[in-house]
């Protein structure tokens, strides 16, 4: 089955949706994907003080659907709903005056949020705060919400060192071979030094039995 660094792939279909949810002609193709993109790239850049962790696309005839999963719904939404108004001319401009409609997904436990604890990580690392500790403190939080597993690994040149290296942590288990565990993957970047990766796997657990993707995408 091989060594996937990101848990999500092979799970698709299985327990884990698709990002981007629509169908399209080969004449559309490649401009939807850039489009895609640009989407996220501007929501990651412009809001990434937002806890953010997963920008779910779907789209319709001249219409999209962005589902945003973040640990901060209020800020997203803005005083009366008009943080969402304004993301939606911005995102609208930027897709060619496209019809853009956007939910807001609330996560509930930030610390079994794979993405959102490698930013975390990557935010400490910024504050010049040792990997070490940093990695030990987010492993602490995680475990105490509940994960059955974590792992983080952080890779460049940790501590100033001339020479880049890896570094990692675990605790308990962590069964990336299996398709019914259910492991988030997220991925930062610092700078310290460089540019230092931050890579975070959360096991949370057994998938047993049909799952509703379109639950899991966001969606109906």
């Amino acid at each position: 089955m091989g060594q996937k660094v990101n848990s999500h792939g092979m799970r698709v279909g299985i327990n884990k949706g698709w990002d981007s949810v629509w169908i399209s002609n080969k004449k559309n193709f490649g401009s939807f994907i850039l489009e895609d993109k640009k989407i996220r790239d501007f929501i990651k850049e412009k809001y990434k003080q937002y806890a953010i962790s997963r920008i779910l696309i779907e789209r319709d005839e001249n219409k999209i659907v962005i589902s945003l999963k973040t640990a901060r719904p209020g800020m997203v939404i803005g005083q009366k709903g008009a943080g969402v108004e304004q993301m939606k001319k911005e995102i609208s401009a930027l897709c060619k005056g496209k019809e853009v409609q956007i939910n807001v997904i609330e996560i509930k436990y930030a610390d079994l949020d794979a993405q959102l604890v490698a930013e975390s990580v990557a935010n400490a690392l910024n504050g010049r705060m040792s990997f070490r500790r940093a990695m030990k403190q987010a492993l602490s939080r995680v475990t105490k919400a509940g994960a059955k597993g974590v792992k983080i690994m952080i890779s460049g040149r940790l501590d100033g060192a001339d020479i880049a290296r890896s570094e990692h942590k675990q605790e308990g288990s962590l069964p990336l071979q299996t398709l019914r565990a259910d492991i988030d993957y997220g991925f930062a970047e610092a700078n310290v030094s460089g540019r230092v990766g931050v890579k975070v796997w959360i096991y949370k657990g057994e998938i047993l039995g049909k799952v509703d993707l379109t639950k899991e995408q966001g969606g109906k």
